[in-house]
């Protein structure tokens, strides 16, 4: 039989019927079954994607959390030892100017040191009986011991306000140097804390979860600060009690040295007042000298013109006598006239003898007042050099007086009042 279609079939086994159902059968489990996979897997995937991206969140929260409450607990350290280090510096600058007061004083010092030695130098010129152990010379060393105490004191309080000052810069070198670090740490969180996914310049980092070698303990940390805290605390307090201390012992050594000054004065005064009265009592004893010695002299020159008529008489009582020898004859007896003139020499000789005597004894007297009126003189010159010295120190002490404490400011009036003049001469009102 003739084909008019040509049939061509693949040289290869064909499935039968049955065989076709079971291979759709198979794929048709398969796909189910790798469907039903698939699902379980996409299931569990948004789980894990939902479950990874709050846990991501939370952990990003957590950490933003941690990170606002480090930079708020830096910042709050930050704050305190911004605090702590701007009363550092005043404290410091208190100190530095308390400090510079003080060594002002001492510096002030030395202008009475000079005084009391000029003083002490001055009063042993005094002469004779004045050069004496008085009142004014033991306030004046008392005086000089008390300045050189006070220089001491000063110079040791200057000495340790220096090495309190270095110890303040060394505790303000490291506060300054925790307070530069919590600056830079606050830097460093707040932009970690700003930091996103979004965020430019991340990028994966080799071993960032190494320690440093130089990391240290939160309780380490934090021990660190509270004694820092604790340290410049303690050296603001230390540093406030000794700028204290080191005031009171400036005003303690102003106020004895004043105290000592106005005693030193007061004796001044007292002894140019005694020296005064010492002074008027012996002039009125030279006047009451000079008033004996004139009356002497005058009681001394009227023997001696008493002795000078004595003379006269004795001449006129001799004439007659050696004129009665030249009588002739019987006439020349030893009547009694004769007698009469003769004790009348012997008397008027016995007279000019006394008057001699007396006048030698009146002068021997007149010339021990006259040594005397020199001594006296010596001695008024002598305590009147004593009182002017003394007014000298007064003089060359009032520069040591300031304000209310020098109450006459012209020396003119201040040396009348010492030398007791105002009556003579008023004070005038300038």
């Amino acid at each position: 039989m003739s084909k008019s279609v040509a049939i061509y079939e693949k040289p290869t086994s064909h499935l039968g019927l049955p065989d076709w159902y079971a291979k759709q059968w198979e794929l048709k489990n398969l796909t189910k079954k790798n469907i039903d996979g698939s699902f379980d897997l996409r299931n569990s995937s948004v789980t894990l994607r939902n479950e990874t991206k709050i846990q991501t969140d939370w952990d990003l929260r957590i950490n933003n959390s941690r990170l606002d409450d480090r930079i708020k607990e830096l910042k709050n350290w930050h704050d305190l030892f911004g605090k702590l280090l701007n009363k550092l510096i005043k404290e410091k600058t208190y100190l530095q100017d308390d400090k510079n007061e003080t060594e002002k004083q001492l510096e002030n010092i030395e202008l009475p040191l000079q005084i009391i030695s000029q003083c002490i130098s001055m009063r042993d010129c005094r002469r004779s009986s004045e050069l004496t152990y008085d009142e004014p010379d033991t306030e004046l060393k008392k005086e000089l011991i008390v300045v050189e105490s006070a220089k001491k004191l000063l110079t040791e309080k200057i000495h340790d306000a220096w090495k309190k000052l270095n110890r303040l810069e060394e505790v303000k070198f490291e506060l300054n140097l925790d307070f530069e670090n919590k600056q830079n740490a606050i830097e460093i969180d707040y932009e970690s804390f700003n930091l996103d996914k979004n965020s430019a310049g991340i990028s994966y980092k080799p071993n960032s979860m190494r320690i440093p070698k130089n990391s240290k303990t939160y309780s380490t940390w934090n021990e660190n600060c509270k004694k820092i805290k604790d340290l410049a605390e303690n050296e603001l307090q230390d540093a406030y009690s000794f700028r204290e201390a080191m005031n009171v012992s400036r005003k303690r050594t102003k106020i004895e040295i004043e105290a000592q000054q106005d005693a030193t004065d007061y004796s001044l005064r007292k002894r140019i007042y005694t020296t005064q009265q010492s002074r008027n009592e012996m002039d009125w004893q030279k006047r009451k000298l000079i008033n004996e010695m004139d009356i002497l002299m005058k009681e001394i020159n009227k023997l001696e013109e008493s002795l000078r008529d004595k003379s006269y008489y004795i001449k006129c009582a001799e004439t007659r006598l050696e004129n009665r020898t030249y009588r002739p004859g019987f006439e020349l007896c030893r009547d009694e006239t004769e007698f009469g003139l003769t004790d009348e020499i012997l008397q008027l000789r016995k007279t000019k003898q006394d008057l001699m005597e007396k006048i030698n004894s009146l002068k021997t007297t007149y010339n021990g007042l006259e040594s005397l009126l020199i001594k006296i003189q010596g001695n008024l010159d002598d305590k009147q050099h004593s009182m002017m010295t003394d007014i000298k120190c007064l003089d060359i002490r009032a520069t040591l007086k300031r304000g209310d404490r020098s109450k006459l400011q012209n020396e003119t009036d201040r040396n009348i009042v010492l030398t007791q003049l105002e009556k003579e001469i008023p004070l005038l009102d300038y």
